[in-house]
């Protein structure tokens, strides 16, 4: 491979690996600040990146920790894209919530339900 073919900018690689949805998104990352490549800040998304290079940036609530494996040709499916690279620190999987307990509610307490207020309408004599 050539020493241009083994470059890619930044933005591009993120969005061939399927770590953000539009390249924009990427190039928003890289722009803001917050994405440093061998622990150094980026501040442009034109920024060249090259097989074993990593990258920490913030995605989702949570710190991701990349390490590019590969330059991928093209975005394509989710498995190539995986093969682009390695997740260093692997997010954490979060505590199952449980599910609240459905609501009670005490007879005659609060709005009556439909079942009720034809009850009710049958005792006054209505026609509903």
């Amino acid at each position: 491979m050539s020493e241009a073919a083994a470059k890619v900018r930044v933005d591009k690689w993120l969005w061939h690996a399927r770590l953000f949805k539009s390249r924009g998104l990427a190039g928003e990352i890289a722009s803001s600040g917050s994405l440093r490549i061998n622990g150094e800040r980026v501040s442009k998304a034109s920024q060249s990146v090259k097989p074993g290079d990593v990258l920490t940036f913030p995605k989702a609530g949570h710190i991701r920790v990349i390490q590019i494996d590969a330059i991928g040709a093209r975005r394509g499916p989710a498995t190539e894209a995986q093969a682009l690279y390695t997740d260093l620190d692997p997010p954490q999987p979060t505590p199952r919530e449980e599910r609240p307990t459905p609501i009670r509610r005490d007879e005659g307490a609060g709005r009556p339900t439909k079942r009720e207020r034809r009850e009710i309408d049958a005792l006054r004599g209505r026609d509903a």
